[in-house]
């Protein structure tokens, strides 16, 4: 917003921010929370400046961010709790002054782009299982699986998988990680069609052990 806007209140505009700033100004603040595999995030209800998210912060409040997190869920959490805090700050605005932020910490959560949601098998079966926490439901991480897109919203890490990685190890669709663990996918989704169960999805779509996942990827990558 141009300063002119950002100054015509007589107290100025406040944003509800989630993210404990100055880690994760910008865009995708939560996804990118879960994707790091950070413990905590929050709430802070800052003064608009011209800045992206530089503004001084009147008030904050730290959640934890549990194992199980997904973005839908940790953002309805974040919902609830961003409205009760603007509405505490707004009783004693007049009154108060915001803390600058510090210049220590500072982190950017870019926006999300579809080919980021693409899954790198060889990243470890972690770093993966945070990705499709952090972009579920939307825009879900994905992968190739017999030349059509899967989106894989939920998934279990399995121990001691050693296979290459993007390779499917069992009749489960367990996928073997760049660091000698897997995934298992619990909750898919097809385009154009809802999530499932994973089991449901393999009932119509029989996925063989060895099935090598977005080999196209795999190729470029390496």
């Amino acid at each position: 917003l141009p300063k002119s806007i950002i100054n015509a209140p007589r107290l100025g505009c406040l944003n509800i921010h989630a993210s404990l700033l100055p880690r994760w100004r910008g865009a995708a603040p939560i996804h990118r929370a879960i994707m790091a595999g950070d413990t905590q995030t929050g709430i802070c209800i800052m003064q608009m400046d011209e800045g992206l998210d530089t503004g001084a912060v009147f008030e904050r409040q730290v959640i934890e961010i549990a194992p199980t997190d997904t973005t839908f869920s940790l953002q309805n959490r974040l919902s609830v709790l961003g409205a009760q805090t603007l509405m505490q700050t707004l009783e004693t605005i007049e009154h108060r002054t915001p803390t600058p932020q510090p210049e220590h910490g500072i982190t950017y959560a870019k926006k999300i782009d579809k080919e980021e949601a693409r899954i790198d098998w060889s990243q470890s079966a972690i770093e993966i299982e945070r990705k499709i926490r952090g972009l579920a439901p939307f825009p879900g991480a994905w992968t190739i699986v017999n030349g059509a897109r899967l989106k894989i919203l939920e998934a279990q890490i399995i121990s001691g998988v050693t296979a290459q990685s993007g390779t499917t190890t069992d009749t489960l669709m367990t996928i073997a990680c760049g660091d000698g663990n897997g995934l298992r996918p619990m909750i898919v989704q097809q385009a154009g069609k809802s999530p499932m169960p994973t089991m449901e999805f393999l009932r119509g779509y029989p996925v063989v052990g060895s099935t090598v996942l977005d080999p196209d990827f795999l190729r470029t990558a390496s």
